[in-house]
């Protein structure tokens, strides 16, 4: 029998000989960690205008250079996430410098996503935007309840920034997000919307879209009537299942594999 890591052993259990699950790679090279980064990056984009999750220009994903790791990959300012190739990327340093690329940096991501890598060196990735039921439920000011076994990933595993004025375009208020996130994987901006973070892209992502689900399910719940909630041995138990890193990326792979089939140019 085949061990397989813990995160995914509750799923499948153990595999017979012969049978294989994929894992995130290991690469020979910092070029090649690279590309894959940026790869997974512009797949990320598109899923996001997939689902809807474009307002006009708000909205970023970020992943650190696996070498430059005071810098990181980012979409171009004003660019529709439908359309965005790996080649289309743009990497800048903390300081909000374009370092690769033609095009600038939406300040805001700059802002947000600069403290929120230089606060969490585990946070390879980022993602935000401004989707319908994170803003909606952004609005109550109040944390995500345990009412369905994919909210329990955020089980106490959130933070609330709760001090919204305006965009956001100082570093002090970007310092001020990345507090409120903590060593969580996600938080909710009061006002403005969700953001994640994740040890791969495709984790960051992952998180974004059942987090914008979860608020979905609960706005939904509480104009039914009032939700029941999980018992909290219950909901740490199922955050241990459906809320580490391997998790998180082993559930965004049927996304991957669906956007890459239907947007092969977003690996030109």
């Amino acid at each position: 029998m085949s061990p397989l890591p813990p995160a995914l052993a509750a799923a499948v259990g153990p595999l017979p000989e012969g049978v294989t699950l994929p894992l995130p790679p290991v690469f020979e090279s910092v070029a090649a960690e690279r590309q894959y980064r940026k790869e997974q990056l512009a797949a990320g984009f598109r899923i996001f205008g997939r689902f809807g999750f474009s307002e006009g220009v708000a909205g970023h994903i970020t992943v650190r250079d696996p070498e430059d790791l005071d810098t990181f990959w980012v979409n171009p300012f004003g660019m529709a996430f439908g359309q965005i190739r790996a080649s289309d990327l743009i990497r800048v340093d903390h300081e909000g410098r374009v370092l690769d690329g033609r095009r600038p940096v939406n300040r805001a991501a700059f802002v947000i996503h600069a403290q929120v890598h230089a606060a969490r060196p585990d946070a390879i990735a980022a993602a935000h935007a401004h989707s319908l039921h994170g803003k909606a439920f952004s609005s109550l000011g109040v944390p995500l309840d345990p009412i369905t076994q994919d909210a329990c990933a955020f089980f106490e595993d959130h933070g609330i920034y709760d001090d919204y004025r305006g965009l956001v375009n100082e570093t002090d208020e970007g310092e001020r997000v990345a507090k409120a996130l903590g060593a969580y994987k996600a938080v909710i901006l009061k006002n403005h919307g969700l953001l994640t973070v994740g040890q791969t892209v495709a984790e960051a992502v992952w998180w974004f879209v059942t987090m914008e689900r979860s608020c979905q399910a609960q706005l939904l719940a509480m104009a039914a009537g009032t939700p029941q909630l999980i018992d909290r041995e219950t909901a740490l138990l199922t955050r241990s299942q459906v809320g580490t890193p391997l998790a998180g990326w082993f559930q965004a792979r049927p996304l991957w594999d669906q956007i890459t089939a239907s947007d092969p140019g977003l690996f030109d």
